[in-house]
């Protein structure tokens, strides 16, 4: 248990008959007149559902003991996707819900790391970027600027993403994690 006042961005806490909400943001509020509140953005480990609550200033609020961990990925079995702890070499399947968009970004040997609660995943984390090559690309046209000067190209997990025209099969580009955007060149 805490109070309200021992919000970190990054906390969890069990609320609404257990459901597990992730604080965002927060914000201790001390009007002129009424008592002091705390102000957060709380999103749903399981849903991905961001809300808006407000609690009292000092009330109890109980708090999950989530367990992140590294994690390296090491291969595919069948839907699940298996990841070994750096620590432990113990090897923990994760099903796909569970991966989610992770999964568009994840090669052998990626790190990652994944947040436990009583034993089971409850979501899978990546670096804000990856490094990966294009495995796919049509040949950009000079002089074709009918597209806002990007085009589609296909990553070497089978993802899809758009990149701009002077990009070439074999690549090396950095990808956004969070919101699968082309950041640029990889120079080797």
């Amino acid at each position: 248990m805490a109070t309200t006042n021992d919000l970190k961005n990054g906390m969890v806490l069990k609320l609404d008959g257990g459901q597990l909400w992730s604080v965002v943001e927060f914000q201790h509020v001390k009007p002129g007149k009424g008592p002091a509140f705390v102000r957060t953005k709380l999103k749903n480990v399981m849903s991905g559902k961001t809300v808006d609550k407000t609690f009292n200033a000092g009330i109890k609020v109980e708090t999950a003991n989530v367990d992140r961990r590294g994690m390296q990925f090491s291969y595919k079995d069948g839907a699940d996707f298996v990841f070994m702890d750096t620590e432990t070499y113990d090897q923990l399947p994760v099903s796909p819900d569970v991966v989610g968009d992770a999964a568009n970004y994840l090669l052998e040997g990626f790190d990652a790391t994944v947040a436990m609660y009583e034993g089971s995943a409850l979501y899978v984390e990546l670096p804000a970027s990856v490094e990966l090559t294009i495995k796919y690309t049509e040949p950009g046209v000079q002089g074709d600027r009918s597209t806002g000067g990007t085009k589609p190209a296909e990553l070497e997990t089978g993802y899809e993403i758009a990149v701009p025209l002077f990009i070439t099969t074999g690549e090396k580009v950095k990808v956004d994690t969070r919101s699968g955007d082309y950041l640029g060149r990889v120079n080797n």
